[in-house]
């Protein structure tokens, strides 16, 4: 057991940290109404590019600016893909994640290494490390603080607001004279730009980045979205306390990682019970109106039949 709790502060060190990522989703996914799926590739992008330029010698403030940077234009790919070429959205993701992945490669390959690149804290000046856990925390806090008051401040702003109404009704936003696809694309390259910043922080904390890195990093960002939502949504409406639930969502799902690791249960069936978590909530409000909402109104007209009978 106390193994077990001295693994907890890990845990939720790497919680916030693909809280960063799932941030990115919640924008595209709840704000801007995309699913976007380059978010598999742009986390390993983010990651690598801050990767090569550790180990070409770089400061890790270049490397966290420049996978930012790597990260904005892969959202602005995706964004032109669906904008300009008309292509849906989920295909446009998916199209730029494929196409990252033999970028990704050469990224690396810079290195001299065909899949992976090592930046232990043990040979390379890194931001933090899983060598130190409890320093890591408090700074990767403070990044959890400024990012949600940052993108608070920014959504609360008339850009903000307009790429917020363009998530909520497209038609409606382009008859008030808003440039619906500029917006888009501003969103995909917030989103993924985020993504990417969680990249270039997991491959620091790691001591590595890797091709497949972001391998399912979608079904994380979306069941920390999912259940920092339905967490949050219980407490307050407001929109600082939603991305705040976001990084609730991320902890709690590698709470429940460490906890299957330490139980000793199969960690290969973890993405399908998560991809299981995300299809109950996503699933549950439709399954509530459908059938239990209809079989409640049948109940109540029930007792109020037999109620009027005995009154008779």
């Amino acid at each position: 057991m106390l193994q077990y709790l001295a693994s907890l502060p890990g845990a939720v060190v790497l919680g916030l940290i693909w809280g960063v990522m799932s941030l990115g989703v919640f924008i595209s996914y709840k704000i801007l109404d995309i699913p976007d799926l380059t978010v598999d590739g742009s986390f390993v992008t983010g990651g690598a590019v801050c990767a090569v330029v550790i180990f070409m010698g770089g400061s890790f403030w270049i490397g966290i600016l420049l996978g930012i940077v790597a990260g904005l234009l892969c959202g602005l790919i995706t964004g032109l893909l669906h904008t300009l070429l008309g292509i849906p959205a989920i295909l446009a993701g998916i199209l730029t994640q494929l196409a990252l992945w033999s970028v990704n490669l050469k990224i690396i390959s810079i290195t001299g290494q065909s899949s992976n690149v090592g930046i232990s804290a043990r040979s390379f000046d890194v931001i933090f490390s899983q060598l130190n856990v409890y320093d890591t925390l408090w700074k990767i806090g403070i990044i959890f603080v400024l990012l949600v008051l940052a993108f608070y401040v920014f959504f609360g702003t008339e850009l903000g607001a307009s790429i917020r109404a363009t998530g909520n009704n497209q038609k409606m936003s382009r008859a008030q004279g808003i440039n619906t696809k500029f917006n888009i694309v501003l969103g995909l390259m917030l989103s993924n730009g985020l993504v990417a910043l969680s990249g270039a922080l997991l491959a620091q904390y790691q001591g590595f980045a890797d091709i497949n890195m972001g391998r399912g990093a979608i079904v994380i960002g979306l069941c920390a979205v999912v259940i920092g939502i339905a967490i949050t949504k219980h407490i307050s409406p407001n929109f600082l306390v939603r991305m705040s639930g976001v990084f609730v969502g991320a902890i709690i799902y590698y709470l429940v990682y460490q906890t299957v690791v330490f139980l000793g249960l199969d960690t290969d069936l973890l993405k399908m019970l998560a991809a299981l978590v995300v299809a109950i909530f996503l699933g549950f409000p439709y399954l509530y109106k459908t059938y239990f909402s209809k079989w409640s109104r049948n109940h109540k007209n029930k007792k109020l039949a037999a109620g009027g009978n005995n009154n008779d």
